[in-house]
């Protein structure tokens, strides 16, 4: 009785080591690891590059010459004086002549401006209206719009010495209204900043707007001008010796600093604890993240097959680490990842075809081992 349950057992296991091999002989190696649906057609359809001391030193490479090519060309040592537009509020005075100092509205309407809520003291103001101009007594219209305020000045001394010798003119601008900016994101008070005679830089919009959050990416900082957005790496500038404060930002551009948790690596597959990491001011080694995921398996995952799976055009682009090999750690230190990208740690081949047996005959292995491990 004993003898031929065992022998039954014997003979269902031979069964299914038997249709293991049929199935691996007729799968072949298209599948090496046990993956959704989704990561296997990305690992078919992507070229895959091994990860080797070239491929890290090609990488760092590529990434510091796009960061220095594409946001160096914003920095500049001397900033552009401030240039007038539509709707800066001016104040005007002729030195012993009282009345040349009270404004007018667009020129028409002698109604005192309301200098925009701020606080002044003395005359009210001449606005610059939306056709650049400002209409002045005994000039008449003057266009101001794109001068400097020194040049403002000499153009309206010019005009009004044909009326009176030798004007001393004082010109300044009591209002700052033409040229904005708008901050957004990751910041205590962000919206609109005004630009005035003083420089907006990157460093001064940021303070203004009561500086950065704890949750602040400082190394996605993004730039919108006319429609080419700039990613600006703050704390690789600073490590280059490029100062911030000679990045100045232009009427229009839009500033965006974006939270920590839009910078997210994800690691799946055979590791101890896959779940989401989020990146350190842009920087997360290969080891850093498959070790904040407690490692890769020892009992069901294959280090040899450890993917870097990265968002491309058309096709995802995949990078494979042969973690067996000891050299394996001093590049996986060396591989930067970047925003978004997914590492999927295969199974062994024996995790394979024992999922797969598990699958096929829920419990007729286990139970046929059981058997052949029981005495007669």
């Amino acid at each position: 009785m004993t003898m031929t349950i065992f022998h039954g057992s014997m003979l269902q296991l031979l069964r299914v080591i038997f249709l293991t091999l049929l199935l691996s002989a007729c799968a072949g190696s298209t599948r090496r690891h046990d993956a959704n649906d989704s990561t296997a057609d990305v690992l078919a359809k992507a070229e895959l590059t091994v990860i080797t001391p070239a491929i890290v030193q090609r990488q760092t490479l590529a990434k510091n010459q796009q960061s220095n090519g594409e946001v160096v060309q914003l920095f500049t040592k001397h900033a552009d004086s401030y240039k007038l537009g539509n709707g800066d509020i001016l104040s005007i005075v002729v030195w012993g002549h009282a009345e040349l100092t009270s404004g007018s509205v667009g020129g028409d309407d002698n109604r005192p401006v309301s200098n925009a809520g701020t606080d002044f003291s003395g005359p009210a103001g001449f606005v610059i209206d939306d056709r650049g101009m400002i209409t002045y007594p005994f000039v008449g219209e003057i266009k101001l719009e794109g001068l400097t305020v020194e040049q403002a000045r000499a153009a309206l001394a010019e005009k009004l010495t044909r009326y009176i010798r030798k004007p001393n003119i004082v010109l300044r601008v009591r209002s700052f209204r033409s040229k904005r900016i708008y901050v957004d994101g990751e910041l205590k008070t962000p919206g609109l900043l005004t630009i005035d005679d003083i420089p907006m830089s990157l460093v001064e919009a940021i303070n203004r707007s009561g500086g950065l959050l704890p949750t602040a990416d400082q190394s996605q900082i993004k730039l919108t001008r006319q429609g080419t957005t700039y990613v600006i790496d703050l704390p690789e500038l600073m490590k280059k010796g490029l100062n911030p404060t000679q990045l100045v930002l232009a009427n229009g551009d839009v500033l965006r600093v974006p939270s920590r948790d839009e910078s997210l690596v994800f690691v799946s597959g055979e590791v101890n604890s896959p779940r989401a990491i989020p990146m350190h001011d842009g920087r997360l080694s290969l080891s850093e993240a498959i070790g904040a995921s407690g490692g890769i398996n020892p009992i069901s995952g294959d280090p040899g097959q450890v993917y870097v799976i990265r968002k491309a055009e058309p096709n995802a682009q995949v990078y494979l680490l042969d973690a067996r090999d000891p050299s394996a750690f001093a590049m996986a230190e060396q591989f930067m990842l970047s925003p978004k990208d997914v590492i999927f740690v295969a199974a062994s081949p024996l995790t394979n075809w024992h999922r797969t047996i598990s699958n096929l005959l829920p419990g007729a292995l286990s139970s046929a081992v059981g058997a052949v491990g029981t005495k007669p």
